[in-house]
């Protein structure tokens, strides 16, 4: 996947500044793909120089002006495309499990401390999609607004991210409690 298809799906609800764009991927996009800001603002240039995306400006009075962006035909045209594609398997490139990977040789309670790091990164992500998920809902259950709900997409990939971080945490915990076990294990021998 590229970053442009991830791009045009972020602006499918709606126009979005390119500073809106990157709040949008800090909360909704972040789970399934990364980018800095800079790379989203040089993609919106790349996909308006396709016709992927449109821009209008708009002038504001005590702010500078900003740029709105929305999908084109050609972009909708081109995510049809791209759904239709055979999807890639994933894998897992992380550099804590570089780490972990190396726990016999290195300092036990330092990976400890990176495992605990992790894991409350990982519920502070769980307790976001959980807010995200109840906003997008709203008062429904969540088997009403996967039956009923007006736009779907976007939730099932926030719970695909919630299960994500659900694995991430509950992994980190195992792993930091299996490292101090063996650590009291080889102080009382």
């Amino acid at each position: 996947m590229a970053l442009r298809h991830a791009v045009l799906a972020a602006l499918l609800d709606e126009e979005l500044s390119g500073y809106q764009l990157t709040k949008a991927f800090d909360l909704g996009v972040a789970n399934f793909w990364h980018a800095q800001p800079q790379q989203l603002y040089a993609e919106l240039t790349r996909l308006e120089q396709d016709g992927l995306v449109t821009g209008r400006e708009v002038v504001q009075e005590t702010r500078p002006n900003k740029r709105l962006f929305r999908v084109t035909d050609a972009g909708l045209a081109e995510l049809e495309h791209f759904t239709a594609l055979a999807a890639k398997p994933s894998f897992i490139r992380d550099d804590l499990l570089v780490k972990v990977q190396a726990a016999d040789h290195v300092d036990t309670e330092t990976l400890i401390a990176r495992l605990t790091e992790r894991s409350e990164f990982a519920q502070a992500k769980i307790d976001l999609f959980g807010r995200l998920l109840q906003s997008m809902r709203g008062d429904r259950t969540e088997e009403e607004f996967l039956r009923h709900g007006e736009r779907i997409g976007p939730y099932l990939t926030c719970l695909r991210g919630l299960a994500f971080e659900h694995g991430n945490r509950d992994w980190c915990e195992r792993t930091a409690a299996v490292l101090r076990e063996r650590k009291a294990a080889h102080a009382r021998n």
